[in-house]
């Protein structure tokens, strides 16, 4: 992978400018620099290693080299999309879902930003904003996606099982591909983002829909209900054992499965 190799690669799909690193902190940090530094709307920054990779709530995120997708989008949401920005991290996990159908794989999305291939871990999203006085002008998405096995960390260190697309098909695939099927995907998801049609494709790839669940809020609170499924802005929709419905909202929290 190179930086000229992925201009060609994705000269087909409507980005801005794209850089490319054999080695970055993280893909994140330099996309928020440049954002700040008035970088144009979908520029993108892939790196092949992320030595200080990181997901929701600074939890590391392991990246070797030549083992995953790293790479991070930076998007300047029109007026119309700014009502609708808490459906971002759904827009970009769908994208994902949708790059991965056609390998004949089955991904559901574990609320609220990690794709799951036989519930494990494989792909996760970090949305990070820039802010101008008081709105919204920068979005940087961060993706990152375990291509081969090796991108997986040892089990002690995992807070949630985690695979790899080269373990759930038994053949490595080429990183370049799903990185041009995640931007395709993405780029032609997002005219959707204020549609009832991408919350209904959230829905319909939720995890554990319809099981009992706990979710894990800050302040050593948990809930415990059936996920019923999302909400117009994104948050997600509990039954709890009294048939209250209960609402969840994006934060420092952690679903799972419960038996």
């Amino acid at each position: 992978m190179n930086q000229s190799d992925l201009i060609d690669l994705l000269s087909k799909i409507p980005l801005g400018e794209i850089r490319y690193f054999d080695s970055i902190g993280s893909t994140n940090d330099e996309a928020l620099q440049w954002a700040n530094e008035g970088a144009r709307d979908l520029s993108l920054i892939v790196a092949d290693e992320q030595t200080l990779g990181r997901g929701r709530m600074d939890r590391v995120w392991f990246t070797p080299p030549g083992t995953a997708l790293a790479f991070s989008l930076i998007l300047r949401p029109s007026a119309d999309e700014k009502p609708h920005l808490s459906r971002l991290v759904g827009l970009a996990s769908l994208s994902i879902t949708e790059a991965l159908h056609p390998l004949g794989l089955h991904p559901q999305i574990k609320w609220p930003n990690d794709v799951l291939l036989n519930q494990r871990k494989v792909a996760g999203v970090l949305i990070e904003l820039v802010w101008f006085e008081e709105e919204v002008s920068c979005v940087v998405i961060g993706i990152g996606v375990n291509i081969l096995q090796r991108a997986v960390p040892a089990t002690d260190i995992l807070r949630f099982p985690a695979t790899s697309l080269e373990n759930a098909l038994g053949n490595p695939v080429e990183r370049e591909k799903v990185l041009h099927d995640i931007l395709s995907a993405f780029t032609r998801l997002r005219p959707q983002l204020g549609t009832d049609e991408i919350m209904n494709k959230w829905g319909e790839a939720l995890a554990y829909r319809g099981r009992q669940v706990q979710v894990e809020m800050g302040g050593d609170q948990t809930v415990f209900g059936r996920l019923e499924g999302i909400l117009s802005d994104g948050s997600l929709r509990l039954r709890d054992e009294n048939g209250k419905s209960v609402t969840v909202r994006f934060g420092d929290v952690r679903l799972r499965p419960y038996a």
